[in-house]
């Protein structure tokens, strides 16, 4: 039976581009056609995907950074293979599962401060539950959020996402919801003097547009919620497990909050996990007797595969020593681009930490780039961004993203696991890229006609 679905695979691998056109995202097809992103991917292997020509891609995707220990990690699916084969008595409800009892074990071991976990099915889910959990714990209506931030996309995450383009159309959203700008403690303040507020909630770097917070924005922020009866609530769906060269980037400003949000990383790539950790006066509030045991939970969020896929990640992590190699490595990266930028009048800053890194760009002072640029922008804002993202793409086999809508941001996500023979591809190639933007006329400009068009004729409804 198993041997039907990879028949059934190879069968129908050639239509898949139809079968989502006629059932699924037809936009998301559109987007891949146009720039050039439409390959038919047949394997994939920590941090490669492999296409059906033969050609290998460097993914610095990482599926929006799931990937943390890289694609098809071998201990992994052994771990998983064996939960399967065991015939383990899974999602029993009437009783309680010894695999979530280690994951949350385990995660608390690395949190200080933080001492029980409720487990989820994504990132989004474990925004959801953070809301709920403060409002409880504090009595509170308000939560706060920054500009740009992303929390999720359901309804109860949504209301804290700090780009109109996934907000509109969606309301009413939930009530008693405030935007603040990202990094401002003053306006923090402000909102939290106002003693209405439940929690802040805030990535520690900005997933859109890696967003670096000024060295005491997150200290004097903890402190503030603190003063005023708000719980701090840092979201690490994204940054956490290891990306940013610490376990938690929290880590990296000494901070500690009330509640923490992981998932992504945590499924290993293959079960989709999200675990909200927190201090036991929150849990013990909401669940303060036998009659309020049900009152917050999901059908699948203890499932043995998740948890058997959130405990071997972990010890992947530990063993092979991947945080650390996520700080070496990916520090060096960022050095060795910082030096590509000072070459290369059209970056404005290369920041990020560890394995989340961004290129953010701006017009050179040369005429000829700021006409081509304000060009470009009138089609859509930020989209010279995919004259880099797109050549990385197709002539040297990397794949990126723009970070966020409307803005000039290449973002790259890599697996934890690469080492510096990917460090030096990186580079080489983003300078080659950059390069050849230099050149009013050249091939990538004209690839900026063609893309501008296409962002013309979307927004003219073509």
């Amino acid at each position: 039976m198993a041997r039907d679905i990879l028949d059934l695979v190879r069968e129908r691998a050639g239509e898949r581009f139809e079968l989502h056109e006629r059932f699924l995202n037809a936009q998301l097809v559109r987007v891949l056609q146009t720039i050039g992103f439409d390959r038919r991917y047949v394997r994939a292997s920590g941090a490669y995907l492999y296409d059906d020509t033969g050609e290998a891609y460097l993914d610095l995707l990482s599926g929006f950074g799931v990937f943390g220990v890289g694609r098809n990690h071998p201990h992994v699916v052994a771990t998983l293979r064996a939960v399967l084969e065991a015939e383990i008595p899974s999602m029993v409800q009437m009783d309680v599962e010894v695999l979530a009892g280690i994951l949350a074990e385990r995660l608390l071991a690395t949190t200080p401060g933080l001492e029980k976990v409720v487990f989820a099915n994504s990132g989004t889910e474990t925004v959801e539950a953070a809301i709920k959990f403060a409002r409880y714990a504090t009595r509170r209506p308000g939560i706060l959020y920054c500009d740009h931030a992303f929390h999720g996309v359901t309804q109860g995450s949504l209301s804290l996402n700090g780009d109109e383009i996934f907000r509109e159309g969606f309301g009413p959203l939930l009530p008693e919801t405030y935007r603040i700008p990202w990094n401002d403690l003053e306006a923090l303040e402000r909102a939290l003097k106002t003693h209405s507020i439940a929690a802040f909630v805030v990535e520690p770097i900005q997933g859109h547009g890696v967003n670096v917070p000024g060295d005491d924005y997150l200290p004097e922020a903890a402190r503030l919620c603190r003063a005023n009866g708000a719980l701090f609530v840092a979201d690490e769906v994204q940054t956490g497990l290891g990306r940013t060269g610490r376990m938690w980037a929290v880590e990296h400003w000494g901070v500690e909050p009330d509640i923490l949000l992981a998932a992504k990383a945590l499924s290993g790539g293959f079960v989709p996990v999200g675990a909200v950790m927190m201090r036991r006066r929150i849990f013990d509030a909401v669940f303060s007797n036998m009659v309020r045991a049900p009152v917050h939970g999901s059908t699948f969020s203890k499932n043995a595969l998740a948890m058997a896929a959130g405990i071997a990640t972990l010890d992947v992590i530990a063993e092979e020593g991947l945080v650390e190699n996520a700080a070496k490595v990916g520090e060096g990266i960022l050095a060795d681009l910082r030096a590509v930028a000072e070459r290369r009048a059209c970056v404005k800053e290369v920041r990020g930490k560890g394995m989340m890194q961004a290129l953010e760009f701006a017009p050179p002072d040369r005429l000829g780039h700021k006409a081509a640029w304000k060009l470009l922008d009138a089609a859509q804002k930020g989209l010279f961004a995919q004259l880099v993202v797109v050549p990385l793409f197709q002539k040297h086999r990397i794949l990126s993203q723009v970070s966020g809508h409307d803005q000039p941001v290449v973002k790259f996500l890599p697996p934890l696991t690469i080492g510096d023979a990917e460090r030096q591809a990186i580079v080489r190639a983003v300078d080659v890229v950059l390069a050849d933007t230099e050149n009013i006329g050249g091939a990538i400009w004209n690839l900026g006609k063609t893309l501008a068009r296409a962002a013309l004729r979307t927004k003219s409804g073509g």
